[in-house]
């Protein structure tokens, strides 16, 4: 019998295989297809329904990212991951909060390509901000989420220049890992700030819904700045294959009767 530890832990897996393709085809649509990535989030769910299979590989993508954005929740909440609660280790599960919400977007419109074979709902992230706006300290949540999102773009820089993601991974991964995982990092964080600018705005400085760009949207924003957008770009595919050694070789918190807190390698 399969305990829920093994299946939280292949969830997770699962998820970051996600998370890998969608990272990879980001990458690699922002090198190579000015017009597809102007279409922001939209054109990488296209992008990968026009594979092979690749209905079948959206499908497989709102599992995943969903079991990502779950696993997340529980870093934030039950602190699987043993960030600990001073100030730098709930800024840190509050970072995975945030993640938490964006993968919970993506997974959303993976099913609206998957179902339909296009998002109808057009610009769902601007649509749940004008929601959130309309709300009576909506511009307070949406401000609060930028500088989630502006803490996060820092750790995740930091976890790149740093190499301290590597704890997390089995020594059996390639050797390469470190530095493909650095490069990845840090576009991650330029994307984030981009994405956290814009909740921001929209939140603080009466910026409205319409100024909030979701991943796709906010690499795509970056296409005019020459040199920065392609080095981007690189780093998002980086992170793309790092992702991929994740799903294999990324040590999983058990949650199984024994108890929650993980065993990470020194």
């Amino acid at each position: 019998m399969v305990d829920k530890s093994e299946t939280f832990s292949t969830l997770v897996r699962v998820g970051y295989f996600s998370r890998a393709i969608l990272y990879s085809v980001l990458g690699l649509i922002a090198l190579t297809s000015a017009g597809r990535i102007s279409e922001g989030t939209n054109g990488i769910f296209q992008a990968i329904r026009d594979f092979p299979l690749g209905t079948a590989i959206l499908w497989l993508m709102v599992v995943g990212l969903l079991a990502y954005a779950l696993f997340r929740f529980a870093s934030t909440f039950f602190d699987i991951e043993n960030h600990g609660t001073d100030t730098k280790g709930w800024a840190v599960r509050l970072g995975h909060a945030g993640s938490a919400i964006g993968h919970l977007a993506l997974a959303y419109s993976a099913y609206k390509f998957a179902s339909s074979g296009s998002d109808s709902s057009g610009g769902g992230a601007q649509d749940a901000a004008s929601g959130v706006l309309s709300m009576e300290f909506g511009g307070v949540v949406l401000g609060l989420l930028g500088i989630a999102f502006f803490a996060t773009a820092i750790f995740q820089a930091k976890k790149g220049a740093t190499g301290s993601f590597m704890n997390r991974i089995s020594g059996r991964a390639p050797s390469q890992t470190r530095i493909v995982g650095g490069i990845g990092y840090i576009a991650r964080a330029v994307v984030f700030l981009v994405i956290g600018w814009s909740l921001f705005k929209a939140g603080f400085l009466s910026g409205g819904s319409d100024q909030v760009k979701t991943l796709g949207d906010a690499v795509a924003s970056l296409a005019g700045e020459g040199i920065i957008f392609t080095l981007v770009a690189i780093g998002l595919l980086a992170f793309g294959i790092f992702s991929l050694v994740l799903a294999r070789y990324r040590i999983i918190p058990d949650m199984g009767s024994d108890g929650r807190v993980p065993q990470f390698r020194a």
